[in-house]
């Protein structure tokens, strides 16, 4: 009865509920985020007490960002069928038992079996596809806005957690550094049944911006099991679904499995300690943030094409820069404002650009096959990395493909029509 007292307490300040189920996607997909990005700080302790390589840790890894990825269009079904509330308190919880059951693992096994097939189903449920539903049934208006805010949480997540969690390994081992996200997942999965909605018209509400007078929209017809496979037959036969995918492959390869995965031990094997590499990371989560809020903002209002162009391009020439970088804190703070503006800035203009071809109502589960080749490209970049550290003896040949690749993603975008514009807001 909580939600219901509060919609109308708000309704009264005249604020919309719609706010608050943004905030709370927020959160549920800041503490993922979390979860995910985890595991990259505990990489050099999981090898020092257990023996294992960096191949080893990054073939786990690997399996829990393919998972996150692969789940996504089944879980905008599973979200739609069985409603956000319940499923992202499950996801919560599932998160919150992966993590507790790792102080106790002593093997390689387990730890795969936790931490790269729990975790990643876990996570999955909490994908980026939760993002776009959310957005895309409570917003008429703002909805770009909103999808840039609710992206953004990823980095937010490293922002929150990367700092206390490394404090906490070098101050009292890497199992009380599991503490705090274990702790912010059971508080998700109870603000989850309090307070969550699965559709405005379980509050007698309308979508945020919906036209004054309108009738109250009833929620859409439960989706079924065999929606994803469908809509994936569907969409495979349009070209511009292979080149979001392919783009958003790249962009997996150049952020979640290169950077939140190594860049900890990146630094450390160029003499820089893990609190101030995971500092830099924060800066990293602080000025994305700002970026993808900002790219949200300005995907309602120019060609999603170009804005992509853009920061593919501006991505790979910092990855290419790097190495260079000397690995000092000036060097990798320019490096973190460069790379953070646009780390995940690319998610509102590819989920805009997804809806104008294939239509608001397809748009989730679409997105999250997008997103499936986002996670897949990270999973290979986790991998490949750890791989060319254990070969090579050094992380510069996976910053020089995934900056290539990056360019690639640049020229490859611009091969898609422009999404059709607002009538009110002219394309530039």
């Amino acid at each position: 009865m909580l939600a219901p007292r509060l919609a109308l307490y708000l309704k009264h300040l005249g604020i919309h509920y719609a706010w608050v189920i943004a905030a709370l996607t927020f959160l549920a997909m800041l503490v993922t985020s979390a979860a995910l990005g985890l595991p990259g700080a505990l990489m050099q302790p999981l090898g020092q007490e257990f023996g294992w390589t960096t191949t080893e840790l990054s073939s786990v890894f690997a399996i829990r960002f393919a998972l996150y990825g692969l789940l996504g269009p089944f879980a905008a079904m599973v979200l739609m069928r069985y409603g956000v509330s319940r499923m992202v308190a499950i996801a919560a919880a599932v998160i919150a038992s992966a993590l507790l059951l790792g102080v106790f693992m002593h093997s390689l096994g387990q730890a795969f079996a936790l931490w790269g097939l729990l975790l990643g189903v876990g996570t999955g449920l909490t994908a980026m596809v939760l993002g776009a539903t959310v957005a895309n049934r409570w917003f008429v208006q703002r909805k770009g806005l909103v999808m840039g805010l609710l992206a953004g949480s990823s980095a937010t997540g490293q922002l929150v957690f990367l700092p206390l969690v490394v404090w906490l390994i070098e101050q009292y081992g890497w199992r009380w550094a599991l503490a705090p996200v274990i702790a912010a997942s059971l508080g998700v999965f109870v603000l989850m049944l309090l307070f969550m909605r699965d559709h405005p018209s379980d509050l007698k509400l309308n979508a945020y911006g919906a036209p004054a007078g309108e009738p109250i929209q009833p929620p859409a017809a439960k989706a079924d099991w065999g929606l994803p496979l469908r809509t994936l037959a569907s969409a495979s036969r349009v070209p511009s679904f292979w080149v979001l995918a392919a783009s958003f492959f790249i962009c997996g390869l150049s952020t979640n499995g290169l950077i939140q995965t190594h860049f900890i031990s990146l630094c450390g094997d160029n003499g820089l300690g893990a609190v101030p590499a995971a500092s830099v990371l924060s800066m990293m989560g602080l000025f994305d943030l700002v970026g993808t809020t900002l790219s949200g903002y300005l995907s309602d209002r120019y060609d999603s094409r170009k804005l992509l162009f853009w920061y593919y391009g501006l991505r790979g020439l910092s990855l290419f820069w790097l190495p260079y970088s000397e690995f000092t804190l000036v060097g990798l703070s320019m490096f973190a404002v460069f790379y953070g503006l646009d780390w995940i800035a690319t998610v509102p203009p590819t989920v805009k650009l997804a809806a104008a071809e294939f239509g608001p109502e397809r748009a989730s589960v679409v997105f999250g096959w997008v997103f499936a080749a986002h996670q897949l490209g990270a999973a290979t970049a986790t991998y490949g990395a750890g791989l060319s550290r254990s070969v090579l003896a050094s992380y510069t040949p996976a910053l020089f493909v995934a900056g290539g690749a990056c360019l690639m993603a640049a020229v490859i975008i611009m091969r898609l029509q422009p999404a059709v514009p607002h009538a009110s807001k002219p394309q530039r």
